[in-house]
């Protein structure tokens, strides 16, 4: 197992490296020139070329690239080009609400995805099946930010149950919750249509399997069938569409954080957007893409815990 995780990590390493490229040379490359968004239009050309010069911008790009390594790996994500406050201060603020509200949308989507995927799979064509692939047909066809608007003008508009926005008091653990219940939901509700549908498609093959048949023939309780073996078999496309949906799920939450103004990575990403703020944005897509390879690199793990062959190929 050792082996398999460090082959895994060494394999996750050029991934990590070729994204980071990607997000260097994609920023460098987009229209406009960050020192006349920064300073104006009216800024003397001895001004921009001055603020080029301090920020670096002037030199060329292979020099600048190595630098985004170098302070990468010493864990500097440089200051804000318009506030001048460090990047990590704003990103140590902002990423708890962003890993919370992502790590809710996958546990409610494992939740109830898994148990509705077997449902329906095991009462195929019956009046479950028809309600279960209608509802994961609706979330599959549903952007997360518009059932995030929905459940807002339902839940806290008109039945004022929770609050509409922000995420809650630092100190308070139930106020957190109480504020992370809809853009949870938003979320989890997308992911959970995505592992129905795929729950049960993988239940469907395993159980015409002829080790379900003999697992019947000798007695065994149908939740035992159900659980120990055919779901057991089936979680690796499960564990392949929750790994694979996780990193499109970290993506969404920018724009469900915007709907309820939550102080998130998606906040500063817009503003640093709408600032042209190239430190500040290129951090947060660093992390968001340091955070994508980490849920393949952990998809590929629970592959060889799930099913010890993987071990060894």
């Amino acid at each position: 197992m050792a082996r398999y995780i460090v082959r895994r990590i060494l394999l996750a390493i050029p991934t990590l490296l070729t994204v980071l490229t990607l997000v260097f040379l994609l920023l460098r490359v987009a229209p406009g020139d960050p020192a006349v968004v920064i300073l104006g239009q009216y800024a003397s050309e001895e001004t921009l070329q001055a603020f080029r010069e301090r920020m670096g911008l002037n030199r060329p790009l292979w020099i600048q690239y190595l630098s985004f390594l170098s302070d990468l790996l010493r864990g500097n994500l440089g200051e804000s080009l318009i506030s001048g406050v460090p990047v990590a201060e704003q990103v140590r603020a902002a990423l708890p609400y962003t890993l919370e509200l992502t790590a809710s949308g996958i546990f409610l989507g494992a939740l109830f995805g898994v148990p509705l995927g077997v449902l329906t799979a095991v009462r195929r064509n019956s009046f479950v099946d028809y309600l279960g692939r209608t509802f994961s047909l609706a979330g599959l066809s549903v952007p997360a930010f518009f059932l995030g608007i929905l459940l807002m003008y339902l839940l806290s508009i008109k039945l004022n149950l929770f609050p509409t926005l922000g995420a809650g008091s630092p100190g308070n653990l139930m106020d957190r919750l109480f504020h992370l219940t809809l853009p949870g939901l938003a979320l989890g509700l997308v992911m959970t249509a995505y592992v129905t549908r795929m729950t049960r498609s993988a239940m469907l093959n395993v159980l015409r399997e002829d080790y379900i048949r003999t697992a019947r023939a000798k007695g065994l309780r149908e939740q035992v069938v159900l659980y120990r073996h055919a779901l057991r078999s089936a979680l690796i496309p499960i564990i392949s569409i929750i790994g694979i949906y996780s990193i499109v799920l970290l993506g969404s939450s920018v724009m469900v954080e915007i709907v309820f103004s939550r102080p998130g990575l998606g906040k500063i990403m817009l503003t640093a957007m709408k600032q042209r703020d190239y430190a500040v944005l290129q951090s947060v897509m660093v992390i968001y893409a340091a955070f994508a390879v980490l849920l393949n690199l952990l998809t590929d793990l629970l592959y060889g815990l799930v099913d010890p062959r993987i071990r060894y190929d």
